[in-house]
């Protein structure tokens, strides 16, 4: 990203100072998929919850002033540091050709950017997330597609197969549900052996407690030698609405083989 868009981003997200707030007497016990905020629109205030993407997006700034402002969101920063210092360590002699799982505008993009990535294709579900990072980010990815990866079209098949990622990236995206397991698995197997996994989850999530969707197969990748870890790091991903400090654990994986579907488990 350019100098001017920087500024001009940054401008932009500053704009929000007073067009958003956070409720007063915040309910510490809120998870984190029902925390929500206000934003003036017009004369009013209409209430979004902080996982309402698609209608955040549409605002130039608000996605940035909201979660990385106010909320001290960390996470692109560490996991694509830590991404880059595995990739440094194991002295893989290609460079890094990374596929950004759960785009969203672009902020994991800019920091794949910072480490020198040869080339970052975007992917996410969602087109307003594409229109954000285009608008707010350009130039941050060579390709941004919009897809339902359980069912990926014929088109983004053959797109992801030529690309033959050596990276995926998915932050802040796993375990809410965001991006089901499904989707996750047919994303990781476009990965080439010996490519790298690098992705957060809510360090509760890794609890053996949690036997559904991501966390469990995480735990099947780990025990069936589908994936070596290579290392971990627990950090503050952000502050919940409440002031709360919320710790992730980021990790960055090798692929050893494919994963195997019968691994997947749907939530209960």
């Amino acid at each position: 990203m350019n100098n001017v868009s920087a500024l001009s981003s940054r401008l932009s997200s500053r704009e929000w100072e007073h067009r958003l707030r956070l409720p007063e007497n915040y309910e510490k016990q809120l998870s984190q998929d029902t925390e929500w905020f206000e934003v003036r629109e017009g004369s009013g205030w209409r209430r979004l919850r902080f996982h309402d993407y698609g209608e955040i997006y549409k605002h130039t700034g608000l996605y940035e002033y909201l979660f990385y402002d106010l909320l001290r969101c960390d996470s692109p920063r560490r996991v694509v540091n830590l991404l880059s210092e595995v990739h440094a360590e194991l002295e893989m002699a290609e460079p890094l050709r990374v596929v950004d799982f759960g785009a969203g505008n672009g902020m994991v993009g800019r920091e794949l950017r910072r480490i020198g990535a040869r080339s970052i294709v975007g992917v996410d579900i969602l087109e307003e997330a594409r229109v954000a990072a285009h608008r707010d980010l350009p130039g941050v990815y060579d390709e941004y597609i919009v897809a339902d990866m359980n069912e990926p079209p014929e088109k983004v098949d053959e797109c992801m197969r030529q690309l033959r990622p050596n990276a995926l990236t998915c932050v802040a995206a796993l375990g809410f549900g965001d991006i089901p397991p499904r989707a996750y698995h047919r994303t990781a197997n476009y990965l080439t052996q010996g490519g790298l996994f690098a992705f957060n989850i809510k360090e509760d999530f890794l609890d053996t407690r949690y036997r559904h969707g991501f966390s469990e197969l995480i735990r099947r990748m780990i025990t069936e030698k589908v994936i070596r870890v290579e290392a971990t790091r627990r950090y503050r991903h952000r502050f919940s609405g409440a002031g709360e400090p919320l710790y992730y654990t980021a990790i960055v994986a090798t692929k050893l083989k494919e994963i195997p579907e019968l691994m997947l488990v749907e939530k209960r």
